[in-house]
């Protein structure tokens, strides 16, 4: 391990994510795995998470953008990518090139999409996307058969194999709500007009971390996992990371800069919002919103500090944030936990989501790139 910084920095847990990837492996023990590490792996570190993620057993590497999945693929990172965010013009020869499962979603894609296989001389790996539901991307059911019928075609004539067909559930972070089995349906519709015109997909796939946890129906051959990966709960309503056998990877620790004491009526930050009610220690925390604090948790944020859990005091700002230690005393130089295991008693990731009236998703994507990954069971 390099030196560790002193601002503020993330420590990540390999082996977190390593146990994390078993744990949901046998959460869903008949279906592959893929570790999602879009967004720079939900801000851990996409190259690092992926080689842990491969370790622990998962068979699939999952990101949004091609530009992620080719910066994996020129890292060395091996088997099966997938990408599925494109735009006209995306870098589909690249991908094509590259051996990565590109996700189609309508005409205009699939049409790239062979051009581009024709251009490299080599069969584009093609996963078609049914909108079940959810309304963002994926072909609507009256498209499908286009769709299916145009991508079947370009298999005949060799540009493109149909390696999958999937979706994405809309809520199956709010256990019982009806739009689930409502997308299960559609989905078990939608693959089977597929097979019957001829798609004989490797893997067929439509379940998320939430879905992977709690609907073993929606398992079929292929489990997406994002944000369970990396020790989060996908929903307050499902349990904490302990409670559905996850531990958190991400542990955000900063160094005290600053330690003084105020007197009484003493405003803290912009605004004033704080204004201490009697004479005070206050420390300050050298990390801000242009970090990834949330400036809407100001005033409620949790962070650790000298074994007590305190609150933000007045406003976050870009590079800075302060907290009342009250009475007690502390040093420049302390360590403050800003959010990390609530099994050591430390605040998480998702009581600076309540404080933010976000989710923790949120909460750990945002985490900025100034900000060093310091990497622990690499």
């Amino acid at each position: 391990m390099n030196e560790t910084p002193t601002r503020v920095y993330a420590e990540i847990d390999l082996d977190a994510v390593r146990e994390n990837v078993r744990a949901l492996r046998e959460r869903a023990p008949r279906a592959e795995l893929m570790a999602v590490v879009k967004a720079n792996a939900y801000g851990h570190g996409a190259l690092e998470c992926a080689r842990a993620a491969r370790e622990a057993g998962a068979t699939w590497i999952g990101t949004a953008t091609p530009e992620e999945a080719l910066a994996l693929r020129a890292a060395g990172i091996q088997g099966r990518i997938m990408c599925w965010l494109w735009t006209p013009g995306g870098p589909w020869r690249a991908a094509v090139e590259a051996d990565v499962d590109v996700s189609v979603s309508g005409m205009w894609a699939l049409d790239e999409v062979r051009a581009a296989a024709r251009a490299a001389g080599r069969t584009a790996r093609v996963q078609l996307k049914a909108d079940t539901g959810l309304g963002r991307n994926g072909c609507q059911p009256a498209d499908w058969a286009e769709l299916v019928g145009a991508a079947v075609a370009a298999q005949a004539e060799g540009t493109v194999r149909i390696t999958g067909v999937w979706s994405h559930f809309a809520c199956a972070d709010e256990p019982g709500h009806p739009s689930i089995q409502l997308q299960l349906t559609a989905f078990r519709d939608m693959l089977a007009y597929a097979e019957k015109e001829g798609v004989d997909p490797e893997v067929r796939h439509i379940a998320n971390s939430p879905a992977t946890l709690t609907l073993p129906e929606s398992h079929f051959d292929l489990v997406r996992c994002g944000v369970a990966v990396y020790g989060v709960s996908p929903a307050p309503e499902l349990g904490t990371a302990a409670q559905l056998g996850l531990r958190p990877a991400m542990t955000l620790r900063a160094s005290l800069a600053l330690v003084k004491t105020v007197p009484a009526g003493h405003g803290v930050s912009y605004g004033h919002h704080y204004v201490t009610d009697a004479e005070s220690t206050l420390a300050l925390i050298p990390a801000g919103y242009a970090d990834g604090i949330p400036r809407h948790a100001s005033g409620r944020g949790p962070v650790l500090v000298g074994g007590t859990v305190r609150r933000v005091a007045g406003r976050v700002a870009m590079d800075q944030f302060v907290v009342d230690l009250g009475g007690d005393t502390a040093r420049v130089g302390d360590e403050a936990v800003i959010f990390g295991d609530a099994e050591r008693g430390e605040p998480t990731a998702e009581d600076w989501a309540q404080a933010a009236d976000t989710i923790a998703y949120e909460i750990v994507t945002r985490i900025g790139g100034r900000v060093p990954r310091v990497y622990l069971g690499g």
